[in-house]
Formats: structure tokens, C-alpha cells, sequence
């Protein structure tokens, strides 16, 4: 297990510029036992010792216990000694300590604080402070640990020996490994989208109940194809000890439909790969994950690893490294700038390299920046977390000054999005197409179709990507786990004619791309293009942006086209594959609404009632809307409940008879209950949230949505709409006219919705005339 001891060139501190007031040696010693592996998400319980060093802890003087900003394990409680996570501090000599939990309570990534206070006596050399974690004495369950793996995770000790208000790290951190857990489900993963005859890989994983890579899969599964796959084997075995399993060699003859299903010994089906078309086509799929961070910055594990990850566990072919500008050093940016030449595997793995721009949203929010290869010019928005100052002089502290420079030094390759995380981006603030190519709707922190929609209203033409922004180590696999993040990392599709790094940006800055919100049954396959009955000219720059944009003359365009169509009407065209059922297909014109494609007739709806609510509180940090709530049904029965995108496992839904509650929150994405019931039409439906209350007749609820809606800074509603009792559909094409808008753009674009809570949003096509 890697020893953090001795920091490393491109780490931060811990309190900013420190000043080393005692020499480390004499700042003290802790310890922890139990010591080894622990499984991500269990209860346990540690004793973490304290010993003084040759300077004792003076009156008033404290101690800090951190963990990272990532991690969700619980916090701990001081006042329920039965409850989970019950937490005691004692002095050896019965000096008095105040405690205090401050989940930012210290520097970043440091931020959640465990502050331990001497405020009546002092600690002299070889006194200790003894910290129980998950205290079990009176019967709790101990500590709940984090939900995702760390091999290294810290109870990080800081001292202020001489009360100054000057806090140390200790040169050595007690430390822990964090592991997957037991497999509860199984994952297996093809391409999408290739050509008759291409080879390609199967790849197979156990995850966890907190969808970690497990490590202790131990199985013989039956393979079972469903389309002519050449290689295939008849079986496939999972060891101990890996992770992931891949089966190269794969190929199909013919154009066609194809997937793989995965039976146990009982012949239960345990897992279903995602569609993967052949086709005889220039562009073919592939899944990136371009944005995310490592523990070197707010993240956990380290960069090498969080590349690991997203090519050997989550499956991805492209992945960037976003770092927060403002905690990359230089010894930093020239070690991701070698891991990332390391990575790049033209045809089998893409690692671009990065960062993100970070500068208050008053000075434009944050912004993704890719470049097409390594040791470019970092433009950072400051120095918050680095020592010294901007002495090359290439800080750009707004987001405005950012594109600006970028022109002025001719980058034109660079391609930025505007994004939502902690800070998010205001593109009315600042934003240049030229570089700013797309915005992202969706990743760990929530969806926030608001941003595509600021883009329509100030008349600029981006496409749609999603990512995971995640901080856990998962790139491409990011799920929400305990924590304040609200969704899973987000996917997005590129089309491009082979996975070299010229073809994905040179996809990113044409837009032929789009998002998804990731998950099991996240990489479904959406293909659409339109139409015109007149000739149109087609860009792929904008050029409204570029004096020297080349238009193509046609009468079709693709996902991601710019249109000028002077006369004539448009038919937009699309198919979906997938693996969940297709519950709707929207198509818009900016953001209104001008079609709904249901892949079933009025006259197949049943008794399954689908309750959803869905929106974010804010725009930025604070978005959480918490809807813990009831549904009472009256004048009928309830044969089954069933949650959607319940993806925290701390969350639940319960039934007692005919009412459900649950504890449920949102951050802009959407969940919800599909409710089956005795009769279709008989009785009332009562819904009980924060925000939202109301009770209607259960017969007036037909397929399109019954709207409740709480005004706020954003949307935040409930919808209540009638399904199915099964949806079976997983293939479907449509075609729709659409009228166009005489004066503006007129973008064009599909939002799937699947059973399952999956959802995705394709980049539009502009059309103008």
C-alpha cells in the first residue's frame, strides 16, 4: 500500500503558505488500528491514538482529523452512543477537549474536520488523545466508511502544538485501504457501433453494491449471443482477484443488430450487453469521459490510476484529466502531461490532455480545456492553492481574458466547454464558439439542461456532451454513492471515422456527439438526421464565427450541422437502440416542445401509474432539492411499487399497503415511483412533498403529463403520467416534419428517455434561413 510520508512535488498544503513552526519530527505521532482492507461501504470501527510530541499541546491548542472533499462516508456523532457512527475523544491525563465536526473546516481537499480542542489543561510529551471511530460499545454498527475504493485513504492529522492557530500536518498519516465489496450484479459492455468484419472486444465486470469493480467475482457464466458474433465463447470465467475481464477477438460478418446476454449456472440472466449495430459506415461510435479529477487535486487515487480506471474498469475509449487550474502546480502539469503521452494508444485508448479553467462565476465559471497534445500553456484563472505568484504571466483571470488569449496566440485547436459543477459557467458572461464548442448538460453533479438553454437564448450554436466531473477515482463509472452529488457521471457518444485524437477534436468541434446520463444502460445508440425538400448549405464551423467557414452543398445534414436553408421544409429522421425500454423520444426546437414519439398506442396504456419529480434548487453548490414524500392511494389497491433512479442507496422507497414514502433528493436530474395498481381507473392519487402537494382522480391520468410545479430560481415539479403495464420496445424509428422558425436558428434535437431513468440529449442541428 503506498505510503503518502513524504509529500510530493506537485501536492498542496494543507493551510495554505505554511509556515513550519515546529520542525515535523516533534509536531507528534498517530495511529490507527484495526489497520488492512475494509470494504467500501461497510461499518467499522477504528481507535486513532494521539501522542505528543516534544512540545507538548499547549491551552488552547488543537488537533484536526480531515478527510477528503470526495468522500461520503458518514460524520461522525457525538450524542447517541446506540446510533451509527457514534464517535468519543478522550485525553490520557483528562485535559477537557471540545469537539467539533466542520465539513469545511480546513483547506481543500482536506475540507471535512474533525476539530479537537484543548480548552481546559494541556498535553505534555507522550500524553495522547485517544479518538474512537463507530464507537459499538451500546450496540451501534460502527462507522460507515466511504462507498468507493481508495488504497490509501487518510484519517489526515494536523496539530497546532502551540496554539498559534498554525496547523501541521504529521509527517506520517495513519491510513486504511478501502475495497470493493462482493459482487451483486454483473456488466458486460460491447461497442456500439462498428463496421462488418471489424474486430472488437467483450468486457466484463462484477460490481459491488455501490457499483465498484469487484475483485471477488468467482463464476462460470454462459454466453449467449443474439446475432451472429464470430469468437465468441461458450462460456466465460471470473477469478478472484480481477477486476475486469475482456474477450478480444470478436467480430460480425454481416450489417445487422447485435448483443450479448450473460445466464448463470441456473440459467438466470444476469447480465445484458448494450446493442452494438454493424453497419457499412464511414463514422462509427465511440465513449469518453472527458472530465474528472484525482486526488492531486480535489479528487481521490492518483492521475496514473484515474486513467487506469476509466480504460481497464469502466470500459471507455477517450478520458481527459480536469484538474482545478488553481491547485495545479508546474512540477504537476508537467507529470499529467507525461501520463497522458503514456496513456495515448491511437486506436485503443485516447488520454487528452487538460485542465479546468476555474474562475468564479462572477469571471465566467468553470470551463473544460482540451488540447490536442501535451505541454501546452496552462492558463490559470489564480494561484489559490500554489505558492508564488503568476511569474510567467499567462494567468487568465476571466474567463473572457481565457478565450482572448487563446486567440491571440493562435491556439485554434484548443476546444473549451462550459460546464456546471461547484462554480458553475455563465456563458452570458463570457463565451467565444470559436473555441467554446459545447456546453455539458449532465454529469455527477446533476443535469442542467439551463445551460443548453442560456446557449439557445444568446443565439450561440454548442453542442451537448455529459461527463462524470467526478472525484471519486471512476471516470466513465461514476456513481452518486452517499454523498451530496445527486446523479451518475454522465457518458457522451462521438462518432468518428477511427479513435485517434485528430478525429476527437475534430468530432468535439463539429459537434457530432452526444450525452448521455450514464449508468448500466447509458451507451444506447441514437442516430439522427434531417431532410430538406429545397437545397441548403451545411457547415461544420459557424459562420457567423469564421469569415472562412466552408459550406457544403446538400439536402441532408447530421447531428451537429449547421443549416442555412433558404426555402423549403425539413424532415428530421432518427433511430434508437437500446437496452432498457424507450419510454419517449422528444424532439424540440430550442426549448420548446414539438413532438413526443411513444413507441406504444393510448390504447396499451394500463394500471401502472409513473410519479416523478425532478429539478435543482439553485445553479450552483447548493442545488439539492430534497423530496421526501408520500403517495396515498384511496378507492384502490397497490400491487406493486417500483423506485426510478433511486441511485443513493441511503435513499429508499417503502410501501405499507396503499401508501409509499421515501426519502429522495434531486440536483436538476429527475426519480421517481412507477405504481401498479388493482384497477386502471378507480380512486385518487394524493401526492405529500415539501415543495409540492396535490390529489387528483386516478382516471384522469393518461399518457401525457399532469404538471405540479413550485416556481422557483429553476424548475422544480412533479410529473404524473400513465404507462404501459410492460414496455418491451428497445428499437424504434421515427420521422417527423418540422416547422421551422422564419427568423433565428431553429436547433433541432431529440431527448430519449428510457424505463429505466436513463436518459440522453443529442447535439442539435441548426437550421436558419
Amino acid at each position: 500500500m503506498p505510503n503518502h510520508e513524504t509529500p510530493r512535488p506537485w501536492e498542496n498544503t494543507d493551510s495554505g503558505v505554511i509556515l513550519h513552526a515546529v520542525a515535523p519530527q516533534d509536531l507528534g505521532t498517530a495511529k490507527i488500528t484495526p489497520t488492512g482492507r475494509f470494504d467500501a461501504g461497510s461499518y467499522a470501527s477504528f481507535d486513532l491514538v494521539y501522542t505528543a510530541g516534544p512540545y507538548g499541546i499547549d491551552d488552547s491548542g488543537s488537533l484536526r482529523v480531515c478527510f477528503r472533499f470526495a468522500s461520503d462516508q458518514s460524520n461522525p456523532q457525538f450524542e447517541d452512543p446506540k446510533g451509527a457512527n457514534f464517535c468519543t475523544v478522550e485525553a490520557s491525563n483528562g485535559a477537557v477537549l471540545q469537539l467539533r465536526w466542520d465539513p469545511k473546516g480546513n483547506v481543500r481537499p482536506w475540507d471535512k474536520t474533525l476539530w479537537i480542542k484543548v480548552v481546559k489543561g494541556y498535553l505534555a510529551e507522550g500524553d495522547t488523545i485517544t479518538i474512537r471511530f463507530g464507537v459499538t460499545d451500546d450496540g451501534g454498527p460502527g462507522m460507515r466508511l466511504q462507498t468507493f475504493c481508495e488504497d490509501t485513504f487518510e484519517f489526515r492529522v494536523l496539530s497546532d502544538p502551540i496554539a498559534t492557530f498554525n496547523f501541521q500536518p504529521l509527517p506520517e498519516q495513519p491510513m486504511i485501504e478501502i475495497g470493493p465489496g462482493v459482487p451483486e450484479r454483473f456488466l458486460a459492455v460491447l461497442p456500439t457501433k462498428r463496421r462488418p468484419g471489424e474486430t472488437f472486444s467483450l468486457k466484463v465486470k462484477g460490481e459491488d453494491r455501490w457499483g465498484n469493480p469487484s475483485d471477488r467475482c468467482d463464476n462460470v457464466l454462459k454466453v449467449i449471443a443474439e446475432g451472429d458474433i464470430a469468437g465468441l465463447p461458450d462460456t466465460i470465467t471470473l477469478t478472484p482477484g480481477a477486476r475486469a475481464f475482456v474477450f478480444d477477438g470478436l467480430s460480425v460478418p454481416m450489417t445487422g443488430r447485435v448483443s450479448i446476454s450473460l445466464q448463470d449456472e441456473s440459467g438466470t440472466t444476469v447480465a445484458r450487453s448494450n446493442p452494438l449495430m454493424i453497419e457499412d459506415t464511414e463514422l462509427v461510435q465511440f465513449w469518453g469521459d472527458l472530465h474528472g479529477q484525482s486526488e492531486e487535486t480535489i479528487g481521490t487515487g492518483s492521475a496514473e490510476q484515474y486513467f487506469t480506471f476509466s480504460r481497464d474498469l469502466a470500459f471507455v475509449d477517450a478520458c481527459g484529466h480536469q484538474g482545478n487550474d488553481f491547485q495545479i502546480t508546474d512540477a504537476f502539469w508537467g507529470e499529467l502531461n507525461r501520463i497522458t503521452a503514456t496513456f495515448d494508444v491511437p486506436g485503443t485508448f485516447l488520454a487528452l490532455p487538460g485542465y479546468e479553467w476555474s474562475g468564479n462565476t462572477a469571471l465566467g465559471g468553470d470551463r473544460n480545456v482540451y488540447f490536442p497534445n501535451e505541454n501546452r500553456i496552462i492558463r490559470r484563472s489564480s494561484h489559490a492553492l500554489i505558492e508564488g505568484g503568476d511569474a510567467a504571466g499567462t494567468d487568465a483571470l476571466t474567463a473572457g481574458k481565457l478565450f482572448e488569449d487563446l486567440a491571440e496566440a493562435g491556439e485554434w485547436d484548443v476546444v473549451t466547454y462550459a460546464h456546471c459543477g461547484g462554480r458553475y459557467a455563465d456563458i452570458e458572461v463570457a463565451h467565444d464558439g470559436r473555441f467554446e464548442r459545447s456546453v455539458e448538460v449532465h454529469s455527477s453533479w446533476g443535469t442542467f439542461e439551463w445551460l443548453l438553454y442560456d446557449a439557445f437564448r444568446l443565439g450561440y450554436r454548442v453542442g451537448v456532451v455529459a461527463n462524470s466531473d467526478g472525484h471519486k477515482g471512476r471516470p466513465g463509472a461514476s456513481y452518486p454513492g452517499a454523498g451530496k452529488f445527486g446523479a451518475i457521471g454522465g457518458l457522451t457518444c462521438f462518432e468518428m471515422e477511427n479513435l485517434t485524437r485528430e478525429n476527437l477534436l475534430d468530432c468535439m468541434r463539429s459537434r457530432r456527439h452526444y450525452g448521455t446520463t450514464g449508468g448500466v444502460n447509458g451507451r444506447m445508440i441514437i442516430d439522427l438526421s434531417a431532410k430538406f425538400d429545397a437545397a441548403a448549405t451545411v457547415y461544420s464551423d459557424d459562420p457567423n464565427l469564421f469569415e472562412n467557414a466552408k459550406g457544403t452543398q446538400a439536402t441532408t445534414a447530421k447531428m451537429g450541422d449547421i443549416v442555412h436553408l433558404p426555402n423549403g421544409e425539413m424532415h428530421l429522421s432518427g433511430s434508437v437502440e437500446t437496452t432498457s425500454a424507450i419510454e419517449r423520444i422528444e424532439v424540440f426546437n430550442g426549448e420548446r416542445l414539438i413532438h413526443t414519439v411513444r413507441p406504444f398506442s393510448p390504447s396499451e396504456l394500463g394500471s401502472r401509474i409513473r410519479v416523478l419529480w425532478e429539478g435543482a434548487e439553485y445553479r450552483g453548490r447548493f442545488r439539492q432539492v430534497i423530496w421526501d414524500g408520500t403517495a396515498q392511494i384511496t378507492g384502490n389497491q397497490v400491487l406493486a411499487a417500483q423506485p426510478v433512479n433511486f441511485l443513493n442507496h441511503d435513499k429508499t422507497l417503502e410501501r405499507d399497503g396503499n401508501t409509499l414514502s421515501w426519502e429522495a433528493l434531486t440536483t436538476g436530474n429527475f426519480g421517481g415511483v412507477d405504481i401498479q395498481l388493482a384497477d386502471a381507473r378507480s380512486g385518487q392519487l394524493a401526492i405529500n412533498t415539501p415543495l409540492v402537494e396535490f390529489e387528483i382522480p386516478i382516471g384522469d391520468i393518461g399518457q401525457d403529463d399532469l404538471l405540479f410545479d413550485e416556481t422557483g430560481r429553476l424548475p422544480r415539479f412533479i410529473r404524473v403520467f400513465r404507462l404501459p403495464d410492460t414496455l418491451t420496445c428497445t428499437s424504434h424509428r421515427f420521422s417527423v416534419a418540422v416547422d421551422l422558425s422564419a427568423t433565428g436558428d431553429n436547433p433541432i434535437y431529440i431527448r430519449l428517455t428510457q424505463e429505466d431513468g436513463t436518459r440522453a440529449w443529442t447535439s442539435p442541428i441548426y437550421v436558419y434561413r
